[in-house]
């Protein structure tokens, strides 16, 4: 064997070796989960847009909230934010860390520097705790946001420094 075949052969072990280790890997996690007594009451939510219950958001004029799973007044929680066309929240922060994604319309955020990225449809947006910014929707419809925060959701104001 030379040199060359025996890097090859190597090579393909190396490479086989790889495949076998995915593969098995793969085999474990598409393995049915061990039934567990907490997970056999689960079932699944099946909500049509039609029947999702939207509410005002409180302290937000305009603003519907529909809470999909969780409690956002005291807690981890999942929700769509409908805001009319043309709202602006001004600078703020929240308590909890908010990861989010543009289901219609377009979000505007705003930085403190005052530098605005506009989020279309389908676009994701984390705000971390910290994340001083302002929230917008765009003139010409309603945009609505998927919301899913680590603690309780609240708006607090920054204060102007002039």
């Amino acid at each position: 064997m030379t040199k060359c075949s025996k890097g090859l052969a190597v090579l393909f072990s190396v490479v086989a070796l790889g495949i076998v280790s995915i593969l098995s890997a793969a085999e474990k996690a598409a393995a049915p989960a061990a039934k567990h007594p907490a997970h056999t009451a689960v079932k699944p939510v099946i909500w049509p847009a039609a029947d999702i219950k939207w509410v005002d958001a409180p302290g937000e004029p305009g603003v519907k909230i529909a809470v999909l799973w969780g409690n956002p007044e005291k807690g981890a929680f999942g929700a769509i934010h409908k805001f009319p066309a043309g709202f602006k929240a001004p600078l703020h922060t929240h308590s909890a860390d908010l990861h989010c994604l543009v289901i219609s319309g377009t979000i505007i955020h705003g930085d403190e520097k005052g530098t605005e990225t506009r989020l279309p449809a389908g676009s994701y947006l984390f705000a971390p705790h910290t994340d001083k910014h302002t929230t917008a929707c765009a003139e010409g419809g309603e945009c609505q946001l998927f919301v899913q925060g680590n603690g309780k959701f609240d708006i607090k104001p920054v204060a102007d420094k002039k």
